[in-house]
């Protein structure tokens, strides 16, 4: 607790030097830091908002724990930013303070996770983690049918952190389509919280009770990819296919894995990233401007056939 007391007073120091310039103040509470989607949501931002010479941008890393980033964003409120994004760690505990921060006065977005109480952000920035997860489910059975002549086959699931509306969404969309293929089975499920290392010792384990499996479904693409390395560290990564979702391009991500063949397919889940400069720069500049309340950013899909075509080596 006295860290986390002293890392929210070097952040107030911190901003409030950063405002003595004049500079308009925007705040962007990321609910972690560790994973690659993570990163590049951050990476983007930095290069967006550094367009606006008027404004100052500070990235807040919460590491996946919820009461970080809650006392983060309570800092956050104290500053009286001009915009505030956050990223929630869970949907159910990061409601209230994001609703304090709105009720402050601050212009809150919401980027790609929601809150549980919808009227305490300003704007939810997101693309549909449950057309995703239906798009995923479709996927395995043609996949399967392909395999064997009919829908049928062996499922392991890795999940993200549980209560986060994309695992939620992602997890309902494929399974509300594969329950109508009984003889498609999930032999096995496992928590991995969107972490690689996490995914491969979880996989490991699952591995060594299931002597038959043909489809990994990882809810993003660093878990699929942890269950790539831990079947082929036990010499059966030919044996399943591996399943991501969030489609970053450049070197590691999930566009490069699967041009390489180690992820059979990824669905691009967007950083929403620019939509949110273009929504969060109207909010910060026209005290006129009252925005939707959702913004969806479409996905698409990425095969070996198009993802050479796609990748860039950034």
């Amino acid at each position: 607790m006295k860290k986390r007391i002293f890392t929210a007073a070097l952040l107030l120091v911190a901003a409030m030097c950063m405002m003595a310039d004049g500079k308009k103040l925007v705040i962007f509470s990321q609910c972690n830091n560790g994973e690659p989607y993570r990163a590049a949501q951050n990476a983007s931002f930095k290069q967006l908002w550094a367009q606006d010479k008027n404004v100052t941008l500070n990235i807040l890393d919460a590491q996946q724990d919820n009461s970080r980033q809650i006392s983060q964003i309570e800092t956050a409120i104290r500053l009286k930013p001009a915009l505030l994004i956050v990223a929630p760690n869970e949907r159910g505990p990061l409601s209230a303070v994001v609703g304090k921060a709105k009720a402050a006065g601050i212009p809150v977005i919401c980027l790609e996770r929601d809150i549980e109480n919808h009227d305490n952000y300003t704007t939810w920035i997101m693309s549909d983690n449950y057309a995703i997860g239906k798009l995923v489910g479709q996927y395995i059975v043609d996949y399967l049918t392909k395999k064997y002549g009919e829908p049928k086959g062996n499922i392991v699931d890795l999940r993200g952190l549980l209560g986060v509306e994309g695992e939620t969404n992602r997890e309902a969309g494929a399974f509300d389509v594969l329950k109508n293929y009984p003889k498609i089975v999930k032999v096995q499920e496992a928590v991995a919280n969107w972490m690689q290392s996490n995914a491969r010792d979880r996989m490991t384990e699952i591995l060594r009770a299931q002597p038959k499996i043909d489809v990994v479904y990882g809810h993003n693409d660093p878990m699929a990819i942890g269950g790539y390395i831990a079947a082929k560290a036990l010499g059966r990564e030919k044996d399943m296919i591996f399943i991501g979702v969030d489609g970053l391009n450049g070197v590691g991500g999930g566009i490069e894995q699967v041009k390489d063949g180690i992820l059979s397919v990824t669905f691009i889940y967007p950083p929403c990233t620019d939509k949110a400069y273009e929504i969060g720069e109207k909010l910060i500049n026209d005290p006129s401007f009252v925005p939707e309340k959702q913004y969806q950013v479409d996905s698409s899909i990425v095969l070996p056939e198009t993802a050479k075509a796609i990748y860039k080596a950034k």
